[in-house]
């Protein structure tokens, strides 16, 4: 049994941090930041922050992906301006198609979608230079340095991004509460892509310390980027003006910059280790060692792993319990602001003089990262993982941030690839609050955990609780809370809502629900209600709760994407069918209210080969038409895959055992014409290369393989459902 002693834990101590943290908007809303979370009007908030890079995403997919993205929890965008999309050639700025930040900014506003804009002027994001345009390295100074010649271009450049800024403040009725300056500064910095490979050479991290950061603050200031706060990257070591700048933090477990210049078996990683991080009192620990007191700023974070690119030298496929477990983890370890990097992936647009602006490490094109929502708006399951974190977070809002974590004293030494002791936490506040519990470890494995015990001493008195849980699984249990008329004083399963008088609940995989309510014990079932007092209380499987969500105070479950706008119910549909059903609070369940049929399945195609690898496709023309999208979904056995309409690169994708999806409809008119082109390179095994007399150069290999073993036509469509006859009461 595992005992935590909180009669005595104090609670935190919270002031506002000030006018250089907080904004009023022409309405007389106000945001704010205490030492300890986010305010709205001066009451408690939190922020579920969400990356997506407007740049990397077509304009037409803006609107669906901000719906998404709004429909999962999220409540604030973050996203970069990469100078060299927007600044390729010196003195020339381009805000067209995928770079019109003004438009994408209207988008946000009409769904009411808050936005941090990172500036940069480095910003890394895989991007070419860290984001920098390549006629810099030209210059007669150094980047990221307090010089006057780069000062100048970054003026210049924050001069033209607030030509789009303007009008969309948050101080002028707009959506931009904040933004970052510069990332990672002292501590991260990239290739110079022109050069790299030849005399590896990099941008540089920088050694102006915190004069530059306040340097650049202090121009955007006069360049009128003016918005309640600003952020800064705080990990690893990077300079952080906390006087201006709200610290943020961040954490991934699938690392493939360890592979940069070699392969090797990626380590486990402490990130799934429950810390203190929001006490003065903690020792500093991996991935947080702050030049600050903890307690003085917010634990709040911008960039935890909501995914993860593969590299060249390091390809996998993403363990998706990965994402909510780490959530889990930082709200565990005293996180009042969550920050997905990225939250939806996208596709890094050409430039005019280079091509190809990613960097060398990832692919070409593609910036999918794995995402909850991908590269083109595809839904994957840790977007319903997550969505239920969020969920829970949005329940309790209000009380939940005043909680302060206390931990075990075994989390201190434990090691990442140990399984044996429980890893959990608490977030408590008097006699209420929850056990976090994570049994997910990446690149590691963990056991299978039944009759599970941990003793909670409360001030109202102790609190036993006991439960199973399943290797890779992760798990919120609340104890002493107040659910209507009746007090819940713990349970194994997991709150996610409430609606009317009926309280949802997740059951996560290898837990058994049971509730102890006034002082009874009852054992429920996943798909089945019970009463208490008033009270219904609903518990579902975690499978199910993938497709739980609540709109206008309705609990729906489906397993497609059902999506609404404030406006219009939807589903996105790919092919076959699916069932909407909505809770009935007479009848206790969930009810049929939309069956849905597409009558129609992936078309499969056949590819002509044309050489070694490489495949040509012709499409029938009104196959890509008439639908939201249409995508290509390949399955192959390569090393890279890529595609090419009338010879130019519209899609790549190294080969990691995945599915690898390609938008068509976007290229209809041109593939009127021209064939579909698939090269996938092929995997070599023994390569050498020949040298002879008269420079003469030849590859060879013991084995080369490059196999295309399916193509299939996916049509994607959003299919409108009638909204419940309740909802038209309402009107």
């Amino acid at each position: 049994m595992y005992h935590l002693n909180l009669t005595d834990t104090a609670e935190k101590r919270i002031h506002p941090l000030g006018d250089n943290f907080s904004g009023r908007s022409p309405d007389g809303h106000e945001i704010g930041f205490t030492n300890y979370y986010m305010t709205v009007d001066g009451r408690p908030f939190f922020g579920i922050s969400g990356e997506m890079h407007f740049s990397r995403v077509a304009p037409d997919q803006w609107e669906d992906a901000v719906i998404k993205m709004k429909c999962g929890g999220i409540n604030i965008l973050s996203t970069y301006a990469f100078w060299n999309v927007h600044e390729e050639e010196e003195g020339i700025f381009r805000f067209d198609g995928c770079r019109n930040l003004r438009a994408f900014l209207e988008v946000c506003e009409k769904h009411r979608m808050m936005v941090i804009l990172r500036v940069g002027p480095f910003c890394h994001g895989e991007m070419r230079n860290g984001g920098l345009p390549d006629w810099l390295y030209g210059k007669p100074f150094e980047v990221r340095e307090n010089n006057p010649g780069f000062l100048e271009a970054v003026r210049k450049y924050f001069r033209a991004l607030h030509g789009q800024m303007d009008g969309h403040y948050y101080g002028q009725g707009g959506c931009i509460v904040g933004a970052q300056i510069e990332n990672e500064y002292q501590h991260s910095a990239a290739p110079w892509e022109m050069t790299t490979g030849i005399s590896d050479e990099w941008v540089g991290s920088g050694s102006s310390g915190e004069a530059y950061m306040l340097a650049l603050w202090q121009i955007m200031q006069e360049e009128g980027i003016r918005t309640p706060f600003y952020t800064a990257t705080a990990w690893g070591g990077a300079v952080t003006p906390v006087d201006v700048a709200l610290p943020l933090w961040g954490g991934y477990s699938y690392q493939p910059w360890l592979f940069y210049k070699k392969t090797g078996v990626h380590p486990a990683t402490p990130e799934y280790i429950y810390r203190d991080n929001h006490n003065s009192a903690s020792p500093r620990t991996y991935n947080f060692a702050p030049a600050y007191d903890p307690e003085s700023r917010p634990y709040a974070c911008c960039e935890m792993m909501g995914g993860m690119m593969c590299s060249y030298r390091y390809r996998f496929r993403l363990d998706m319990r990965a994402v909510d477990a780490l959530a889990n983890i930082k709200l565990g370890s005293g996180c009042n602001l969550l920050g997905y990097y990225m939250y939806r992936g996208g596709t890094t647009p050409t430039g005019r003089r280079t091509p190809f602006l990613n960097e060398g490490q990832v692919p070409r094109r593609s910036y999918d990262y794995q995402a909850a929502v991908g590269e083109f708006g595809q839904i994957r399951e840790s977007y319903g993982r997550l969505r239920a974190i969020h969920s829970f977070c949005q329940l309790f809002s209000g009380f939940f941030e005043t909680t302060r974590a206390v931990l075990p004293e075994h989390l201190e030494s434990l090691q990442p690839d140990d399984p044996a002791p429980l890893r959990f936490s608490v977030r408590v506040k008097g006699s209420s609050g929850f056990l976090f519990v994570n049994n997910f470890q990446d690149h590691a494995v963990m056991r299978d955990r039944q009759d599970e015990a941990v003793l909670l001493s409360l001030p109202d008195g102790d609190v036993l609780l006991r439960f199973g849980i399943a290797s890779g699984e992760n798990a919120i249990l609340p104890f002493g809370l107040q659910l209507g008329d009746i007090r819940l004083d713990w349970a194994s399963a997991q709150p996610l809502s409430h609606v009317g008088s009926t309280w949802f609940f997740l059951a996560p995989e290898g837990m058994k629900p049971v509730f102890r309510i006034n002082g009874s014990t009852i054992e429920a079932t996943p798909g089945e209600a019970f009463t208490a007092g008033n009270q219904t209380i609903m518990t579902i499987s975690r499978r199910d709760s993938l497709g739980f969500q609540v709109y206008r105070n309705t609990a729906f479950l489906c397993d497609k994407p059902l999506l609404w706008d404030g406006e219009q119910l939807w589903v996105e549909m790919e092919s076959g069918s699916t069932d909407v059903l909505l809770w009935s609070e007479s009848a206790r369940r969930f009810v049929p209210h939309v069956h849905i049929d597409t009558h129609r399945q992936p078309v499969a195609l056949t590819g002509h080969a044309v050489g070694v690898g490489r495949y040509a496709f012709d499409l029938p023309e009104d196959a890509l038409r008439g639908h939201k999208q249409v995508l290509l979904r390949v399955r192959y056995r390569g090393d890279i895959g890529n595609a090419f309409v009338n010879g130019q690169l519209i899609s790549d994708h190294f080969c990691n055992g995945d599915a690898w999806d390609i938008r068509l409809d976007c290229y209809a008119d041109e593939l009127r014409s021209a064939p579909l082109l698939l090269y996938l390179t092929p995997v070599k095994e023994n390569v050498t290369v020949d040298a002879s007399a008269m420079a003469g150069l030849r590859e060879h290999a013991d084995i080369t393989e490059a196999v295309l073993r399916s193509a299939e036509l996916i049509s994607v469509d959003d299919v409108p459902v009638a909204p419940p006859p309740e909802w038209n009461r309402m009107c």
